[in-house]
């Protein structure tokens, strides 16, 4: 290409974060840049998105060579999955920077450092979904570390340097273990007659041995395992986003933890693909073990945001389960619920960011008759919620439905076990909405502010999004699906045969 628009996308937000950090202090100068940066950086991302083939692979290429002793790349691309993680980053970040309007206000770090922060991580989440090199995809992998660390353990709650700290220790396991495997795929690729590469089409070509690929395979799986966050590997998740600001755990499980199971599917499937297959029923039981798990324990939580973190214990393993079914409508299933919970996930922990600033309180039984004080709030919460179950008619349904189809035609004993995280999932998130929305009006909660006009402005879109996706979901599908159709040639699974017998017309 002639005007490199990926490096221009991720750079932007970069830019705009030293940018953020050298206007005046205590003003509003450094939010209101920051969200305008933010949306001129969405505006690129939908034009890009205008310009995208369907039907064309990778595009907006670039590729300079960067470390050549050792066959590292400045490669990027996107493909269908990378475009609507892009766009979902994109999207969430003005509407988080919209809703932390005031949340660094109580002066323990500048207002500066929170915003620049934030665009600092989009830039970093922008470059891993764009990258086309396993060495710049892991650079980038770790980077983003570093913005989410200070965003919980300089702006969060009071146990925040030890939520940080654990988030830390956690994906820095997982970052040491994949960096095992991409020196290892180093020394994979420096046996080929072309030399050592990272580059993503290179090392799909490499020839492995069985042995090697599949140690090799458990490296990124693990790493990706982690960020998901799949069960037994999830514990940092719910005090990370319980000691959080609301946004911030926005951006941590909208956007950082999709890199999981992005990279499941890109790296995972894409360069070790019999591996993938080898992995598959341990994978699959553990997915379904997760949607149960994370299902049962956000059942008994009384920390607001405690209960979300769990409920995307359970949505993650969803997604994984139909990464790893291996057929069209599982995966497409998957990477929709990536965009999808995504959507719902923000707008749960926003609205209940915006209770919980209200009352001082985030926990459950500290409420009770909002509904009648806030309105519209209620509202809110209630289709925000209504869209974590997958109700009908919003969009996480569509991507839960394909999940499950898919899993029926792979496996019917995981599928009908995981259909019980759907019932579960009405029950955590309606027995939270009447304990705190619904009965008899507390003295605490009597006189809650309704929302204002920047709440509303800040979770109206994703509202629109929910519903609009709920009822169409075909432009995104359209997107997502060749890249599945990529996938599963890849890894050399195809769709089962129709089991119900076609009976020929009459002659």
């Amino acid at each position: 290409m002639s005007v490199p628009w990926l490096t221009i996308l991720g750079a932007a937000p970069l830019l705009g974060a030293v940018l953020v950090m050298l206007l005046p202090r205590r003003s509003e100068l450094p939010k209101q840049a920051a969200f305008a940066i933010s949306l001129a950086v969405l505006g690129l991302s939908i034009a890009l998105a205008v310009e995208y083939d369907v039907d064309g692979g990778f595009q907006f290429v670039e590729n300079y060579s960067w470390i050549e002793a050792f066959g590292a790349h400045y490669a990027v691309g996107l493909d269908g999955l990378g475009l609507a993680l892009v766009l979902l980053t994109t999207i969430l970040t003005p509407v988080v920077i919209l809703a932390s309007w005031n949340d660094a206000d109580d002066g323990r770090w500048s207002t500066n450092s929170f915003f620049a922060w934030m665009l600092g991580l989009e830039g970093l989440a922008i470059g891993v979904f764009a990258a086309t090199d396993v060495f710049l995809f892991y650079v980038l992998f770790e980077a983003t570390l570093i913005p989410i660390y200070f965003l919980i353990g300089g702006f969060g709650g009071a146990r925040r340097s030890y939520a940080s700290v654990k988030f830390l220790l956690f994906s820095l396991f997982g970052g040491l273990l994949m960096l095992a495997s991409v020196v290892g795929l180093y020394v994979v690729s420096a046996d080929s007659a072309s030399g050592p590469s990272y580059l993503l089409e290179d090392l799909m070509a490499a020839d492995m041995s069985q042995n090697t690929e599949r140690l090799l395979f458990l490296g990124f799986f693990i790493a990706f395992a982690i960020k998901a966050p799949m069960w037994p590997v999830h514990t940092w998740l719910p005090d990370a986003a319980s000691e959080a600001t609301p946004g911030t755990s926005v951006l941590l499980v909208s956007v950082l933890d999709k890199i999981g199971t992005f990279g499941m599917m890109r790296f995972c499937l894409g360069i070790f693909p019999e591996a993938s297959q080898w992995a598959t029923p341990v994978v699959i039981a553990l997915a379904v073990f997760s949607v149960l798990y994370g299902a049962v324990l956000a059942i008994g939580q009384n920390d607001i945001r405690r209960l979300i973190a769990y409920t995307s214990v359970s949505h993650f393993g969803f997604i994984v389960l139909g990464i790893f079914v291996m057929n069209s409508q599982g995966q497409a299933g998957a990477a929709l619920y990536m965009f999808n919970h995504g959507l719902s996930t923000a707008a749960l922990f926003l609205i209940t960011g915006f209770l919980i600033t209200r009352r001082g309180s985030k926990m459950i039984s500290d409420f009770g008759g909002v509904e009648k004080s806030a309105p519209v709030l209620a509202g809110v919460f209630l289709v925000a919620g209504l869209s974590s179950l997958s109700l009908p008619g919003l969009s996480p349904f569509v991507s839960e439905f394909l999940v499950l189809a898919g899993t029926f035609t792979e496996s019917i004993t995981a599928a009908v076990i995981a259909t019980l995280g759907i019932v579960l999932a009405a029950l955590y998130i309606l027995l939270m909405y009447q304990r705190t929305m619904t009965g008899p009006v507390r003295e605490s909660t009597r006189n809650l502010p309704d929302l204002g006009g920047r709440e509303i402005a800040a979770v109206a879109p994703l509202l629109a999004l929910i519903v609009g996706l709920g009822f169409y979901p075909k432009p995104a599908l359209d997107i997502i699906n060749p890249t599945v159709d990529t996938l599963l040639e890849r890894v050399g699974a195809r769709d089962p045969e129709p089991t119900v017998a076609v009976r020929e017309e009459a002659k």
